[in-house]
């Protein structure tokens, strides 16, 4: 630990929090690390296990505490599981929860400050008996809208009983919690809509972290050879999920498939990535590669060698209440005109500050469209945006900046 004087102890409490060496970090990892620089004592409080990890630690004992430079990082142990659909994630969501009770034994000093971030939604419920027990001022941030999510994006009912159990809970953190805070800048529209006095809101977007893209990791030599070096490469990378509609790069790929310069490039993983697979191995397609998930601190050696990133989403009124995409801030601080197809509602940084090209989503035309267009401008244009890109990213999404604007409205 330095030896910064410390302020307030916050606890973050986000089951699917990780590290650079064990998954995406993110949000969670990135705040508190800025935080704690800044001089509070924080502790990140996460899950031994979640889907989204590229390499699970190991842990001792019930709760493990592993302190990395200026902060803990808190694990409570729970069941494995094979995958996100895997009934046995819901149980670890109800052990970890269960669980946060025996933190006060292990952590020994009370915290000022409890920070319960969503998705999932089950372990408020410990969190908000841990700040009555301890006295601490409950702040319950929302990463994702849940339930809502579940039934717009997966398919639920509203009327499934697990649907109703997580709306439950998601207003009685909306009416319990001090303060809301959340990534996404219109959702206040919805939490209002079910029980949120506005005054308790605040938005908080996600961003990058300055050290990853000074220090960067080269990339495997495995990854680099699969990269071709005499194409204009579109690049992705990210999540390989049903939102994500990367079908829809796939199509694209196919109409561009005439200009035998251009190559598009898919980075990652998920639940849609072997249907992302076959779907260019049906079609025969040349012109797209798949590759897997990368570390975190590669992330801006694999940007170098894009020419352009691509961004996408569905189309679904659930977006319109803002997104923030980690991808959307490493392509911006990587320098490098992006296409963005996403109905955000008002939020759209790309075709504001002229960060690239904002298009339809889900429309395979528009893309190959905004791709050819993008191939043709000379090499100077191409930069000018992608320098407007990295200005937008440099001026409002370095975390060190968002951390001091989190610790104002979390001390206010």
């Amino acid at each position: 630990m330095s030896q910064v004087e410390r302020k307030e102890t916050v606890w973050l409490i986000n089951q699917d929090a990780s590290t650079p060496e064990t998954g995406y970090a993110g949000r969670s990892y990135y705040l508190g690390r800025e935080m704690a620089k800044l001089g509070y004592n924080v502790y990140i409080v996460a899950a031994s296990f979640c889907h989204h990890l590229r390499e699970a630690p190991s842990v001792d004992g019930l709760v493990d505490i592993e302190h990395l430079d200026d902060l803990a990082f808190v694990r409570i142990t729970v069941p494995r599981y094979s995958t996100a659909s895997s009934p046995l994630r819901a149980i670890a969501w109800l052990v970890f929860a269960w669980r946060l009770r025996l933190l006060p034994k292990y952590l020994g000093e009370a915290p000022d400050i409890i920070v319960y971030s969503s998705p999932p939604l089950v372990g408020y419920l410990g969190a908000e008996r841990l700040a009555i027990r301890l006295k601490a001022k409950l702040v319950f941030e929302v990463r994702d809208i849940w339930p809502l999510t579940l039934c717009e994006v997966g398919g639920y009912s509203h009327s499934h009983p697990i649907i109703r159990f997580f709306q439950w809970i998601e207003e009685r953190a909306y009416k319990r919690s001090e303060l809301v805070i959340s990534n996404l800048k219109y959702s206040y529209t919805h939490m209002v809509r079910h029980g949120m006095q506005e005054k308790k809101f605040f938005w908080v977007p996600n961003g990058y972290l300055k050290s990853e893209v000074i220090h960067k990791e080269p990339l495997d030599e495995e990854i680099l050879s699969l990269i071709p070096t005499d194409k204009f490469i579109v690049g992705y990378a990210g999540a390989i999920g049903r939102a994500n509609n990367l079908s829809n790069v796939v199509e694209a790929a196919e109409l561009c498939k005439s200009n035998d310069k251009i190559h598009f490039v898919i980075v990652g993983d998920g639940e849609e990535r072997e249907s992302v697979r076959q779907k260019i191995k049906s079609l025969g397609l040349k012109n797209v590669s798949v590759l897997g998930r990368i570390a975190k601190r590669q992330i801006q050696s694999l940007l170098a060698c894009f020419d352009i990133c691509y961004i996408g989403l569905k189309r679904d009124p659930l977006f319109r209440l803002g997104v923030s995409p980690n991808k959307l801030f490493d392509y911006m601080c990587a320098g490098k005109p992006i296409v963005y197809a996403v109905d955000s509602g008002g939020y759209d940084p790309v075709g504001e500050y002229s960060a690239g090209l904002s298009i339809l989503p889900e429309s395979p035309e528009e893309l190959c469209k905004a791709v050819l267009y993008l191939f043709g401008l000379s090499q100077e244009e191409r930069s000018k945006m992608g320098e407007n890109a990295r200005k937008l990213a440099e001026e409002n999404y370095e975390y060190s900046q968002l951390a001091k604007r989190y610790i104002q409205i979390l001390t206010s």
